[in-house]
């Protein structure tokens, strides 16, 4: 079989075993590009009280509990007890607290005070896990996706040699002395 054969072959049936992963792969890429500047990805940074400013030093951040108490308090985020909680993200010079529940909302919380500065739902976390394969379990993530990120660089390969060979054999005809067509003798 032909080099060029062989490599048109391998570039298309690959083509059809990563074609949905990397379908997947390539909105939720999309997505979390935008995600700080399209509000239904990732909530805005709502603006808080940023901490140790002021003349004296500034303001000493809000108890774990005073935080906690806030976070009872907004009934879409659905919060109990701290185990309801996925993880806070502190940002001290920004004044905020961001609290991501278990039920995927997030919580921005002013970092002075505990009060509630904005609630939205948080999608970046499973658009994340959808890009990666996680969101389907391991055996998608190692199983499908991950094979299917290394053939994606096959293709890449096979697609420029597809792209280049016409265009090298063009340039090659063009180069050459002028010979007969088809081994006909010119006359």
């Amino acid at each position: 079989m032909k080099p060029t054969t062989l490599n048109r072959r391998v570039h298309y049936w690959l083509t059809v075993f990563v074609a949905l992963p990397l379908l997947v792969m390539s909105a939720t890429g999309v997505l979390l590009q935008l995600k700080k500047h399209a509000a239904w990805v990732q909530p805005p940074e709502a603006a808080g009280t940023p901490v140790g400013a002021g003349p004296a030093g500034g303001l000493a951040p809000a108890s774990f509990g005073r935080l906690l108490a806030s976070l009872r308090a907004v009934p879409e985020a659905r919060v109990r007890e701290w185990a309801d909680v996925d993880r806070l993200d502190v940002r001290p010079a920004k004044g905020i607290v961001k609290a991501q529940t278990r039920g995927g909302v997030e919580v921005q919380l002013d970092l002075a005070d505990g009060r509630v500065l904005h609630v939205a739902p948080r999608r970046s976390d499973v658009i994340e896990a959808l890009h990666d394969g996680s969101f389907f379990g391991a055996w998608a993530k190692y199983g499908l996706f991950l094979p299917a990120g290394v053939l994606l660089a096959v293709l890449v390969g096979t697609g420029v040699v597809l792209f280049a060979h016409p265009l090298l054999r063009k340039r090659r005809r063009r180069l050459t002395p002028h010979a007969a067509p088809h081994g006909r003798a010119r006359g």
